[in-house]
């Protein structure tokens, strides 16, 4: 079987599948005049039999995991039936999906019986009203009630990320809270670095800080870092065995972060990104309109293999065709 593999020897068996650019937030780092319709495509997002067709192509080249993200996923009517046409008719063997928590205190038992293998939940802090501040919703509560509805329906893949900003969410105070939450509570928790994207460099002036102030606290108190396999992905994760969850840091600007790199993406219009700031993505949706594509759809994917870079040189300020994370599923 071919597999995805470039020419550093990374292999990809996870895929990043956007299914919106739509989002119900107003996240200050991302969208903070809410989401405005891209007038320069008019490209309607993929279809079911599109994402049928593109999942099953992944899984005959070696992918076993697809997070299905957005903008925000779960703002299509069809969003349980994607989970469905991934979970039980493309071969994928994890499906998983990364969401603001709207309405999850609604949807939880839907999210467990739709056989989700997992979930990320972007929560920025656990102050209500720097949340409220951060997203521009009062909506902590209801994603907090959602996130014990999943518990308490066993649901155990759960994992919360949040977008470390300066003099907003980086305080000891808000490691502190971090630290009591998963104390108790079987749940990662993640703080990514801040990234700049095309239209966000005076926020990204105003609130990036390194990662590091979180690595001091972790060292501080007692926690161990965990290793695991190569394929693992970026994040650095930090274990304590007196507390149920764990810590993780997803730090982009620092040394080797794409030397890990394990995965690809789809934006919700059918291109292939090979990188989340590339400067360039491919359209595969001409190839997802009949069953009998599949090789010729399998051979351009292989093919683009070749142009997939060492890094995304974030650190020299490049940002690639990325205005906000919206577009390509962050």
């Amino acid at each position: 079987m071919n597999i995805l593999k470039d020419s550093f020897g990374r292999t990809f068996p996870y895929i990043r599948m956007s299914i919106t650019d739509v989002c119900n937030f107003k996240c200050g780092y991302c969208l903070p005049n809410g989401y405005q319709i891209d007038k320069s495509d008019n490209r309607k997002f993929l279809h079911l039999d599109e994402i049928k067709r593109l999942s099953k192509c992944f899984s005959e080249l070696g992918v076993n995991k697809i997070r299905i993200t957005g903008g925000e996923p779960t703002v299509r009517k069809d969003f349980f039936e994607i989970i469905n046409i991934l979970k039980f008719e493309s071969g994928i063997k994890k499906v998983a999906i990364t969401t603001n928590g709207y309405h999850l205190d609604k949807k939880a038992k839907l999210i467990v019986d739709s056989g989700l293998n997992g979930i990320n939940i972007s929560i920025d802090s656990l102050n209500r009203e720097t949340f409220k501040n951060i997203t521009g919703h009062d909506r902590l509560p209801e994603i907090l009630n959602g996130i014990k509805n999943l518990q308490d329906l066993g649901f155990e893949n759960i994992k919360i990320n949040a977008v470390l900003l300066n003099k907003i969410n980086s305080s000891k105070k808000d490691f502190d809270e971090w630290s009591k939450f998963i104390q108790k509570n079987k749940i990662d928790f993640r703080y990514i670095e801040l990234m700049q994207t095309g239209d966000n460099l005076e926020y990204f002036k105003k609130y990036h800080i390194s990662s590091e102030i979180f690595k001091d606290y972790l060292r501080n108190n007692k926690w161990i870092y965990q290793t695991f396999g190569k394929d693992a992905g970026p994040s650095l994760n930090y274990i304590n065995p007196e507390y149920q969850g764990k810590f993780g840091i997803i730090a982009p600007y620092s040394k080797d972060f794409c030397k890990t790199c394990n995965r690809l993406r789809i934006t919700s219009r059918g291109d292939l990104r090979l990188c989340l700031f590339g400067n360039t993505g491919i359209s595969v949706r001409h190839l997802l309109q009949r069953d009998d594509q599949l090789n010729e759809l399998k051979d351009l994917i292989l093919k683009q293999m070749q142009f997939k870079k060492e890094s995304h040189y974030l650190e020299l300020g490049e940002t690639g065709s990325t205005k906000n994370l919206s577009k390509t599923g962050g």
